[in-house]
């Protein structure tokens, strides 16, 4: 069910993988994507395994409504079913876990365990370009997060090599974030959304940062729009621990 999930001095990072669950073909079975078409009962229950798992109560989790923008808030509490259209939150509450939904996009986690301060991101191409990771840092530090201080992971999602775009869209995300500009193992145009993240977040400061290795249009055992089009949703959580 958790891919991964570990902790650097009191902030906690965590990625699912697609099973665990109870849904149904295509969304086999730990989605946790509530505007994919899965039955919602579904949902809250993979919801709810989820955070268990993890030791986080369902009710102190944070979805938003991800519209692929550069919108980031502030945060106290879960928005509930009125998700505002955003992809980025941040919060100073502890134990209070922020979630990001994505198959093939890069989740993108942050915390500045001495500032107490978290923050997530929802970076797909489209977001990298209107620059919500720079938002995200600019939030927290508006919140006294140090750049230099803050530990950031990147969850699974399609890597260079199979982001195949056409030539054209290559070239414009290169324009924006030269770093994202990548071909294919087969040699055709491609995005590199991660690697574009990684530069983002180097040239604002940041320099302690892990990638998942984990592919997901490669992976069977995660989520990916651009290889199954209908399927679930895969979560990136980040929260810091209670006092």
């Amino acid at each position: 069910m958790i891919d991964e999930h570990h902790s650097t001095s009191g902030a906690h990072f965590a990625f699912t993988d697609r099973w665990g669950g109870v849904s149904a073909a295509p969304y086999e079975s730990l989605n946790l994507g509530g505007r994919v078409g899965d039955d919602a009962a579904h949902v809250r229950t993979n919801r709810a395994r989820a955070a268990a798992s993890l030791g986080l109560k369902p009710s102190n989790v944070v979805w938003m409504h991800q519209v692929h923008g550069g919108d980031v808030a502030l945060v106290d509490r879960p928005f509930g079913d009125d998700a505002p259209p955003l992809d980025g939150v941040v919060t100073m509450r502890p134990g209070l876990a922020l979630a990001v939904l994505t198959a093939d996009c890069t989740p993108v986690l942050l915390a500045d365990p001495v500032a107490r301060v978290a923050g997530a991101a929802h970076a797909g191409r489209p977001g990298l370009v209107a620059g919500v990771v720079p938002a995200l840092v600019e939030a927290m530090a508006a919140r006294g997060a140090v750049p230099e201080r803050l530990v950031a992971r990147t969850g699974p999602a399609v890597c260079g090599s199979c982001y195949e775009v056409p030539e054209e869209m290559r070239a414009q995300v290169a324009s924006v974030v030269p770093e994202a500009g990548a071909r294919t193992s087969w040699g055709t145009p491609s995005v590199d959304v991660a690697a574009g993240v990684r530069a983002q977040l180097e040239a604002l400061g940041v320099t302690t940062l892990e990638q998942s290795s984990v592919c997901t249009m490669e992976s069977a055992d995660h989520f990916s729009y651009r290889r199954e089009k209908v399927t679930g949703r895969l979560a990136s959580y980040v929260w810091l621990e209670a006092n």
